[in-house]
């Protein structure tokens, strides 16, 4: 895994609070000017119901259904956008769609609101992707939704509160788990930073570990066989068998014989 994908930026804090405020703006319109966005959510199983697969995550009955879902999706965007940061985009706009989709196939005959299936998503898909994965930091990170929000499980299931859209709970949870399968990651695998960590490693190979016999005590290594080294005859470059016959010339005799030759070439011209 390389260290350099978990990269905290502006945008870990910055998007999960622009989404959350932008939930808030819309209620605050919703209350301002008198509009009511119920009719915009999910109806199953009609034409018309369809509008709330993109519309109904941004739609809340009251301040209490929005205050309880803004506080998670904080935390699980941030989680999110911190060690997803390429796949973040993807897992919120198909999350929302599919688990939209799921929620119009399954619903009861009532309009379905809020984002609490995106919570559902988000919780699913970085509960599951990191039991995948098995690393440890995801596997870290899996397991503190767990401690944080493993109650929401027991919310999937119908009859145990009337008034909440557990079928768009359920969505969430099956779109994220779906989500998990399409994004593969094999930057997620181990970096092998060690000889004895790659699947094709031989020990008997390894100099360190030839260093210790069978029991795992040390020895020292074989004295390395010294190879003859063979002697090549250099020849001179150039090569001669005749002696050679030097004769001592003074100066006065040497200046003489100059003279002789400086004359006899004058007497030639």
């Amino acid at each position: 895994m390389e260290e350099n994908h978990f990269k905290f930026t502006n945008a870990v804090v910055g998007v999960p609070l622009f989404f959350v405020l932008f939930l808030w703006f819309v209620y605050w319109l919703e209350i301002r000017f008198g509009f009511d966005f119920v009719e915009n959510g999910i109806m199953p199983r009609t034409f018309t119901g369809l509008q709330g697969v993109i519309f109904s995550p941004f739609i809340h009955s009251n301040l209490e259904h929005l205050y309880n879902n803004s506080i998670p999706l904080l935390v699980l965007l941030a989680a999110l956008l911190f060690f997803y940061r390429k796949e973040a985009l993807g897992i919120i706009v198909y999350g929302i769609l599919l688990s939209g989709i799921i929620t119009w196939l399954i619903g009861r005959a009532n309009y379905h609101i809020g984002a609490s299936s995106l919570i559902y998503v988000l919780v699913s898909f970085i509960f599951f992707k990191g039991i995948q994965t098995q690393y440890y930091r995801l596997v870290a990170l899996s397991l503190t939704v767990v401690v944080l929000y493993g109650g929401m499980v027991w919310y999937v299931f119908p009859k145990i509160d009337e008034t909440i859209s557990w079928e768009g709970h359920l969505s969430g949870l099956i779109a994220g788990l779906a989500l998990t399968f399409c994004y593969k990651k094999s930057e997620f695998k181990k970096t092998i930073k060690y000889d004895w960590e790659r699947p094709d490693y031989d020990p008997l190979e390894d100099k360190f570990m030839q260093r210790f016999d069978e029991n795992g005590n040390f020895v020292n290594l074989p004295e390395p066989e010294v190879e003859e080294e063979i002697q090549i005859e250099k020849h001179s470059f150039f090569s001669s068998h005749s002696n050679v016959v030097y004769e001592y010339i003074d100066k006065k005799s040497s200046d003489t014989i100059k003279s002789d030759v400086d004359r006899a070439e004058d007497n030639e011209e």
